[in-house]
């Protein structure tokens, strides 16, 4: 396999170097690009661990060294969130920087799987989808947001919370990938029973569990630990599905059938070929399915936003 990671001088693309340096298959290639001058020095600093995994680093303008041959592109590009910003101040800078290395993407590496892991993320998806079909090369199959990070926050407030070991905590989240839109299907947790009360709380608390990073680091950054490991753990689900392991399953934000809106994010099994099904997320709770219903408008708001900056 080869991985490229775009962005990756960044808080969240160095971690996220380190990780699959540590994971990726013996024989694989690990890419590293970024537009700062430090990115070759982070592949020879991260080469030096001992992995059967070749590491390489390119700085400048140009990322096509970095996307040649690519199996799997992880784009982590873009500014962070500071105290007072929601996803969507984001958007201006780190729209343009979608919009760009995807139409490269598009050039280089098309048949390559591409998670875009940079917010807003329910408007950053649908810009590379458009900059690829308008390229002639999109494949939605190939095509995720990354809402890795809902899910492991999920899991380790609800085991928290209960007191469980985390790795037997399991459940889909579904919607978006900022606030509201965000909706942990926690009826759905096994063996665990919520009150109304809990079931709000804890909703909220994942909902608004980057905000509780960004305060916590006061103006000192983002979520990029938790991010690159989240990042990470997707990744490698994309890569064994590639490899051909059966019966790899992540929650992703993908373009699907529409039934809610043009991306929304729910459990999909991975292949050969990216997505090889996109699978149903169960029963709603009246809690959940009201939820569902309030974050519509929002989530076909962010993707029209998407659509429209490129079209």
């Amino acid at each position: 396999m080869k991985v490229a990671v775009l962005g990756a001088a960044g808080g969240i693309g160095q971690a996220l170097a380190l990780l699959l340096k540590l994971n990726l298959p013996a024989g694989s290639k690990l890419a590293l690009y970024d537009i700062a001058p430090v990115t070759p020095g982070v592949a020879a600093d991260i080469s030096h661990i001992p992995t059967a995994v070749e590491a390489t680093g390119f700085a400048g303008e140009d990322p096509t060294p970095a996307l040649q041959g690519a199996d799997l592109v992880l784009i982590s590009a873009g500014v962070a969130r500071k105290p007072g910003m929601d996803r969507s101040d984001l958007f201006n800078i780190n729209a343009g920087i979608i919009r760009n290395l995807t139409a490269k993407v598009a050039e280089v590496c098309p048949q390559a799987c591409l998670g875009i892991i940079t917010n807003p993320v329910n408007t950053t998806v649908a810009i590379a989808a458009e900059v690829l079909k308008n390229a002639g090369v999109y494949d939605k199959s190939k095509l995720f947001g990354v809402t890795t990070l809902d899910v492991i926050r999920s899991e380790t407030f609800i085991a928290e919370a209960k007191g469980l070991k985390v790795e037997d905590v399991k459940l889909n989240v579904i919607g978006g990938h900022s606030g509201v839109t965000i909706l942990p299907l926690l009826s759905q947790v096994e063996g665990v029973e919520f009150s109304d009360d809990e079931i709000a709380a804890l909703t909220h608390r994942i909902q608004n569990a980057g905000t509780e990073v960004v305060e916590a680091k006061a103006g000192g950054g983002s979520a990029t630990l938790s991010m690159a490991q989240a990042a990470c753990r997707f990744g490698m689900a994309v890569v064994r599905g590639l490899q051909g392991e059966q019966g790899v399953i992540e929650c992703a934000y993908v373009e699907g059938a529409g039934e809610h809106a043009r991306f929304f994010a729910q459990p999909v099994e991975l292949g050969a070929n990216g997505i090889k099904a996109i699978l149903p997320y169960g029963e709603l709770s009246a809690f959940e399915q009201n939820a569902l219903d309030g974050m519509l408008d929002t989530l076909k708001g962010d993707i029209r936003i998407g659509e429209e900056f490129v079209n």
